[in-house]
């Protein structure tokens, strides 16, 4: 057999992961892979998780072929997975136009709350919050717009998370692309894992912060920040 023929008949997930294997590249949960991904093989990848979703619900002793409710649920459940909760694994991060600090702005700045949807990297059971970002820019900081907050925190989110390090890999991303003097980030949000599942507490609720710069040095700018946030539920 021809090593194309074998290519052909090689899963596609296997491709990718030989291709991040090979570069040594990570590949967990919240990980993005969007460079290992070649264009055509996400519609491939779609195919082949429905298929391993076919077997687990055949696993689960559930009848898709005569029940009218569960019958395309493997497609349903795998575009699900791709294409939108864990879609921030496999797509390239938004396009974000930057412009100068023509003004220099130099004043605190807060965006929020912005409401994020992820899932849990232990039960795949949904994480539903809201995020506020907190800005200090200066002469030299990448001015985004409001919305393009959003975009990146959905981009982040958008794969099997846990919230202490979603907001970590979140203030990462948004220092790189906007060198401010400072960062904060709170996030609080409800987690299924526990609602849904476990001890069932439909209450609890998970906060963390993240300081990085003027926010982590200044008391009062932290202070401040935190005060101007609105009461959280």
């Amino acid at each position: 057999m021809s090593s194309a023929e074998q290519d052909e008949g090689t899963p596609v997930s296997v491709k990718i992961r030989e291709r991040l294997v090979a570069a040594r590249r990570r590949f967990h949960s919240n990980d993005n892979i969007a460079d290992f991904i070649k264009p055509g093989e996400l519609d491939q990848l779609l195919d082949e998780v429905e298929g391993k979703l076919k077997g687990v619900l055949e696993s689960m002793v559930i009848d898709t072929d005569g029940d009218h409710n569960t019958h395309n649920t493997a497609r349903r459940v795998a575009k699900m997975y791709l294409r939108e909760v864990f879609n921030g694994r496999y797509v390239q991060a938004p396009s974000i136009t930057e412009f100068p600090n023509v003004e220099h702005l130099n004043e605190l700045m807060i965006v929020g709350p912005i409401t994020v949807r992820s899932a849990c990297s232990h039960h795949f059971c949904p994480v539903i919050g809201k995020i506020w970002i907190g800005v200090m820019p200066n002469e030299h900081t990448n001015v985004i717009g409001l919305s393009k907050y959003a975009r990146l925190a959905e981009w982040i989110m958008g794969r099997p998370q846990i919230q202490e390090e979603a907001v970590v890999q979140l203030a990462d991303l948004i220092q790189s692309t906007t060198q401010p003097d400072g960062l904060a980030i709170v996030m609080q949000a409800s987690h299924y894992c526990m609602a849904w599942r476990g001890v069932k507490d439909l209450d609890s609720k998970m906060i963390n912060s993240v300081m990085r710069g003027a926010f982590l040095k200044d008391p009062n700018l932290r202070r401040e920040f935190l005060s101007l946030i609105p009461q959280k539920d």
